[in-house]
């Protein structure tokens, strides 16, 4: 697939989202970056080619979760990619 045709998620925050979550809670990570209830999926990605991915965590803690929307890890920040996408998408453009 060429480079252009790739989706880019938005970048919602420059930050991850520390939240705390019970064991056991169904909740769904919003991929698109769209969502008004970040960083969960309130159905704004439709028709953006973006899905939704499913947490269901094994503990209860606070999980922080992608705000840039391009970790390594999913759903959760992997600590690198925020700072890397930010240093070349300065603030104005976020």
């Amino acid at each position: 697939m060429p480079e252009q045709d790739k989706l880019s998620p938005r970048v919602a925050s420059a930050l991850p989202f520390p939240t705390p979550i019970k064991k056991g809670q169904d909740l769904w990570w919003c991929s698109c970056g769209l969502s008004a209830r970040q960083p969960f999926c309130d159905g704004s990605h439709k028709d953006t080619g973006f899905s939704p991915v499913r947490v269901n965590p094994s503990k209860d803690q606070i999980y922080f979760f992608c705000g840039c929307k391009h970790s390594s890890k999913g759903p959760l920040c992997d600590g690198r990619s925020h700072q890397q996408f930010t240093a070349q998408h300065p603030a104005d453009d976020i």
